[in-house]
């Protein structure tokens, strides 16, 4: 993957967020004090800013976009989220691309970070949910394109699941 490739799946994942921003902002009501949606616009734009400034390396893009959400407010949110972006920058390469092993090396150094900010487990109907899941599906695609298929089927089953 090079990198405007990779920008253009933060893009568009940034794009998915900012459109579901009013059910991200439902379902925390429910549980929460109901910003999260708010939040997650946030970081999405956030994203967006830093996917829109100059980057030679996958490596400058990942930091770039890592710094525009550490600095956001946002509550408990923004430290895992920024936790899990430094740490796939963190192990990026220092290239304009990326081969399938060091993309899944880059989702797994940023899914590591994020667990160990996070301390949620599977079955706590919290993002790891969802997440620990993709990055299992990440581990074992044999190409890019199944990369982020099965990942994000893999997201949205273990989504499904914290409504039992």
């Amino acid at each position: 993957m090079n990198i405007l490739e990779f920008k253009n799946r933060l893009s568009n994942a940034s794009g998915e967020i900012v459109e579901n921003e009013e059910i991200l902002t439902k379902i925390d009501s429910k549980f929460g004090d109901a910003d999260h949606g708010l939040t997650m616009h946030k970081v999405a734009s956030a994203i967006t800013d830093a996917v829109n400034e100059p980057a030679a390396t996958i490596k400058e893009l990942l930091n770039h976009v890592a710094e525009k959400v550490s600095v956001l407010n946002g509550g408990s949110a923004i430290p895992l989220w920024s936790s899990l972006l430094q740490g796939m920058a963190d192990v990026a390469s220092e290239s304009e691309e990326a081969d399938l092993e060091q993309l899944k090396e880059i989702f797994r150094n940023g899914f590591e970070e994020f667990d160990f900010m996070s301390g949620a487990s599977i079955g706590d109907k919290t993002i790891m949910d969802s997440l620990k899941p993709a990055i299992d599906a990440i581990e074992k695609a044999d190409n890019e394109d199944e990369m982020f298929l099965k990942a994000a089927e893999a997201a949205l089953n273990g989504a499904e699941k914290t409504k039992e």
